[in-house]
């Protein structure tokens, strides 16, 4: 099988949320926060999770669709399952052929708050990948926050976009 650079970059975010895993236990993890934040490490781990599984679920169908998400309890409070489900999706990952992701598909994601139903949308497997992996960077940068607050320390490029690395790098160059 020829190896996707985009499959890599979405492995190498699932293992960054091993690395998370590895950092945290399970009471900080399924601790949720009060005030603005309402939420738990786990639940947004979850959440990322969920976006990558609707993608393996609705890759072979042509249909991905974000809202039927499963929002696994376990997942949310169990580093154990969370970890599991992190390897299995890695492995889903890596049995995708690399000409798979040239696939047109249909997106269903609810976007609009005054709209019932949510409008589907033309794509490519591939952008919905690249969607997957923003998604989980954006949401890792709000649990790194969290896992601040509870001095759980980790890598310093964790929930740091790839481009934004890249341009601290030149910054730091000059």
């Amino acid at each position: 099988m020829n190896r996707s650079a985009l499959i890599s970059a979405a492995e190498d975010v699932l293992h960054q949320g091993c690395a998370l895993l590895d950092n945290v236990d399970d009471e900080s993890y399924s601790r949720k926060e009060e005030g603005p934040w309402g939420s738990s490490i786990g639940a947004h781990y979850r959440h990322v999770l969920d976006h990558f599984l609707c993608l393996i679920e609705g890759l072979w169908d042509g249909e991905i669709n974000y809202d039927h998400r499963s929002r696994s309890r376990d997942i949310e409070t169990s580093i154990e399952a969370a970890r599991l489900a992190t390897n299995n999706m890695i492995e889903a990952l890596a049995a995708i052929p690399a000409d798979v992701l040239k696939q047109e598909c249909t997106v269903i994601y609810s976007v609009g708050y005054d709209h019932k139903e949510a409008q589907p949308v033309g794509s490519v497997v591939a952008r919905e990948l690249m969607f997957c992996v923003g998604h989980a960077i954006h949401h890792y940068a709000i649990m790194k926050l969290l896992c601040s607050a509870r001095s759980v320390a980790l890598p310093c490029e964790f929930g740091i976009a790839p481009s934004t690395l890249k341009y601290q790098e030149a910054q730091a160059a000059r």
